[in-house]
């Protein structure tokens, strides 16, 4: 079990940081919301996340901004978490559901926040092709993954043209040869960050500690091998090739 008052002065650390130093109290009802985060499951490296992108569009065109609170980053913390339950195969609780109700009901309006909007296919794979040929021509791959790179790019290229205007059971194969390309990935960067696997499982174990006592073991299994390949490709900064769109 998460310990609120530790899971609760970790952001309040963060959250000092990416505020430039200013330190803005976690107390009262944001400890209250704070808390029931940790109660609801939410890994703390989730709510990193939710504030670095509430930030993304926080930065003012001109002047200092003021300090962000961490209330005003909640709609945000959600989605990365409804994103990373998606990702790692866990499913939402009754609990969670009833906070973000109520969540809703006192969150802060954020007008900012932009709608989601889906990605096509062909626009995915582009987006895929242009971040793996940067990274092969800056030189930021990992050792050991330039080739699996090379390979990804020329399987995409290989694939762009059917994309557009792709139906039916040819869409459905062109999503899977995705799926097979990104577990191609994936294992490269098994192999080349094996020396580092053992310590990203155990950051997957932490992110799944609140999840793990109501999982079956094959589930759990599941997931924590889903959770590992995500902590490896933010780790390898690898993009996703897969299409959830």
């Amino acid at each position: 079990m998460t310990d609120p008052g530790a899971y609760c002065r970790e952001i309040e650390t963060y959250l000092c940081r990416r505020n430039d130093g200013h330190l803005i109290r976690i107390v009262g009802p944001a400890f209250e919301r704070v808390c029931g985060w940790a109660e609801a499951g939410v890994p703390l490296q989730v709510v990193v996340q939710g504030i670095d992108r509430k930030l993304e569009r926080y930065q003012p065109t001109g002047g200092k901004r003021r300090p962000l609170r961490i209330e005003h980053c909640e709609a945000d913390i959600f989605d990365v978490f409804d994103e990373w339950r998606r990702a790692v195969g866990v499913a939402g609780t009754p609990d969670r559901s009833k906070q973000e109700a109520e969540a809703g009901q006192r969150a802060p309006q954020d007008h900012g926040r932009p709608a989601r909007r889906r990605v096509s296919l062909p626009a995915h794979i582009d987006r895929i092709l242009v971040q793996a040929t940067n990274m092969l021509a800056m030189r930021e791959a990992m050792p050991g993954l330039h080739a699996a790179l090379e390979q990804v790019v020329a399987d995409l290229d290989a694939i762009r043209r059917d994309a557009r205007g792709a139906r039916g059971a040819a869409r459905a194969a062109l999503l899977d040869r995705l799926d097979e390309i990104d577990r191609g990935l994936i294992a490269a960067a098994r192999t080349a960050a094996r020396s580092a696997i053992e310590e990203i499982e155990d950051a997957a174990r932490a992110e799944l500690a609140s999840f793990k006592a109501r999982m079956a073991r094959a589930p759990y299994a599941r997931a924590l091998t889903a959770c590992t390949d995500r902590l490896l490709r933010e780790r390898c900064r690898l993009p996703t090739v897969r299409f959830d769109g």
